[in-house]
C-alpha cells in the first residue's frame, strides 16, 4: 500500500533547497498517497509558492502519465494545498488554529488503516496545534522533522511536542538530511553540480526549475524524508535506507539555566536551553523583554509574573552571544553567551524512558560527514537515489514509447 503522506514546509522561503524538495516530492507522487502539502514557517514560503510550482507539474503531468497512471491530476494537488502558521506561537508553542492544522485533524481522523506520515520540512507549529486541538489523533501520526536550524526557530512548538506529548513516534533529523546533499559519491557526474546540469537541466519544466534553483546546484536535504518511505521500512527508524538510521533519544536533552550565562556554560547542540531570568525591582507582569541571539531574529519572553522564561534551540557547535531587549532599562543592554556541544556517543546508549517513540542522529562519529553527525547513513546510498530521481526526470521530460 501506498503511504499516506502530508507535507508541510516553508516552500519559496529564504532555502530554495525546498524548492528541489517539492520538485522530487512531485515526481514521485504517483508512489505516495499525498494528502496534504501545507505552507508553514519560518519564512516568507506561502501557499501560493507551492501551487506555482504545481503548474509546472501540470505542463510535464501528460508526460509523467504516460508513465505512470497513478500520477494524480494537477488540479486534485492543488487542492490539497493549505495554509499554515506564519508565525512563533510564542513561549507556549500553540495559539490558534489554522487550515494546515485543522487539515492534519481532519486527514489523521478518517478511517484508514494506515499511518499517516507527516514530513515536516519547517516548523512543527501546525502539528503542535493539532495535536493541542484533537490530540486523540496522536497513534495515527508519524513525524519525520528535518531539524537543525529549523529547530532554532519552531524550538516553542518542539518544547509542546515533547513535554505534552511524548508518547509522539517522530524522527527528529538534525543533521542525518544533509547526507542527501553531502559526501557519499562526489565524482562527476554525481557530485551535486554535476548532477544538475547532465540529469536535471531542461528535463520538463520541473527540472528546468529545479536547475535554476540555487545557481544550479543540489541541496534537497528536505528529501531524505520522502526518501525514508521509499527505499526503507518506514516504520522502523533504526533500519538503513535512504532516509536514514536513527537511534532513540536519550535523556538530559534540556538545560536550565536562572540567570545570564558566559561562554562556559554549555548546552547540547540541537537540545533545548531555557533561560528563567528574575524580574528586577520595579518590573511588572506587563514588562516586555526580547533576546537577540548572535544578532538574528529576536526570541520572545514569556512573562511569567515573577520572570521572564527565554527558551532556544542552538543548530551549530560554538560560542552564541545573546543581548536583551526590552522597555524596562535595568534588563535592556544585558549581554551574555553560551556553548553549544555535541553530547558524547555514549549519552545515546541511554534511550529516555519518557519517549519510546522519539529517534534523532547517530552520534557515532563513523557515521558523520564532517560535523554532520549521522550524514552517512544517507550518503551512502547516493548514487542509487540519485539515480532514480534522473530516471524520474526523464519520464517528465517525454512520454513514454508506444
Amino acid at each position: 500500500m501506498k503511504p499516506r503522506v502530508i507535507v508541510s514546509g516553508p516552500i519559496g522561503g529564504a532555502d530554495a533547497g525546498d524548492y528541489q524538495s517539492l520538485v522530487h516530492l512531485l515526481l514521485y507522487s504517483d508512489a505516495l498517497d499525498i494528502e496534504g502539502i501545507i505552507s508553514s514557517p519560518p519564512g516568507a514560503g506561502r501557499a501560493q509558492h507551492i501551487r506555482q510550482v504545481i503548474d509546472l507539474y501540470e505542463k510535464d503531468y501528460a508526460n509523467l502519465r504516460s508513465h505512470s497512471a497513478d500520477y494524480p491530476a494537477p488540479a486534485r494537488l492543488r487542492a490539497l494545498v493549505k495554509q499554515g502558521a506564519t508565525a512563533d506561537p510564542g513561549p507556549t508553542g500553540v495559539a490558534a488554529p489554522t487550515e494546515g492544522s485543522d487539515w492534519i485533524i481532519r486527514c489523521a481522523s478518517r478511517p484508514d488503516g494506515r499511518p499517516l506520515f507527516l514530513l515536516v520540512w519547517g516548523g512543527l507549529e501546525d502539528v503542535a496545534q493539532a495535536l493541542h486541538d484533537a490530540p486523540e489523533i496522536l497513534p495515527r501520526l508519524r513525524v519525520h522533522f528535518i531539524g537543525g536550524a529549523n529547530k532554532m526557530w519552531s524550538v516553542n512548538a518542539y518544547n509542546y511536542l515533547e513535554q505534552l506529548h511524548p508518547d509522539l513516534w517522530m524522527i527528529e533529523s538534525n543533521s542525518t538530511h544533509t547526507g542527501w546533499f553531502t559526501g557519499g559519491e562526489q565524482m562527476e557526474p554525481w557530485d551535486n553540480s554535476s548532477f544538475v546540469s547532465t540529469y536535471v537541466a531542461n528535463r520538463g519544466a520541473l527540472g528546468t526549475f529545479f536547475a535554476a534553483q540555487l545557481h544550479g546546484s543540489l541541496k534537497m536535504g528536505a528529501s531524505a524524508s520522502v526518501g525514508a518511505l521509499l527505499f526503507t521500512d518506514p516504520e522502523n527508524p533504526e533500519r538503513p535506507g535512504w532516509g536514514g538510521r536513527f537511534v532513540q533519544v536519550w535523556d538530559n536533552r534540556k538545560t536550565r539555566f536562572y540567570r545570564l550565562t558566559s561562554a562556559s556554560d554549555q548546552v547540547d547542540l540541537y537540545g533545548v536551553a531555557e533561560f528563567y531570568l528574575p524580574l528586577p525591582p520595579g518590573a511588572t507582569p506587563q514588562t516586555r523583554a526580547s533576546l537577540l541571539l548572535d544578532g538574528r531574529a529576536p526570541v520572545l519572553a514569556q512573562n511569567t509574573g515573577r520572570s521572564l522564561l527565554f527558551r532556544l534551540s542552538l543548530p551549530e557547535a560554538r560560542v552564541w552571544s545573546y543581548a536583551l531587549r526590552s522597555d524596562f532599562p535595568a534588563l535592556d543592554g544585558l549581554t551574555g553567551s553560551l556553548s553549544a556541544v555535541a553530547p558524547s556517543p555514549q549519552r545515546m546508549l541511554r534511550p529516555a524512558p519518557a519517549h519510546p517513540n522519539w529517534w534523532t542522529d547517530d552520534l557515532d562519529p563513523n557515521n558523520a560527514e564532517g560535523a554532520q553527525a549521522g550524514a552517512k547513513h544517507v550518503s551512502r546510498y547516493r548514487r542509487q537515489y540519485l539515480n532514480d530521481f534522473a530516471t524520474r526526470l526523464r519520464a517528465a521530460q517525454a512520454p513514454r514509447p508506444r
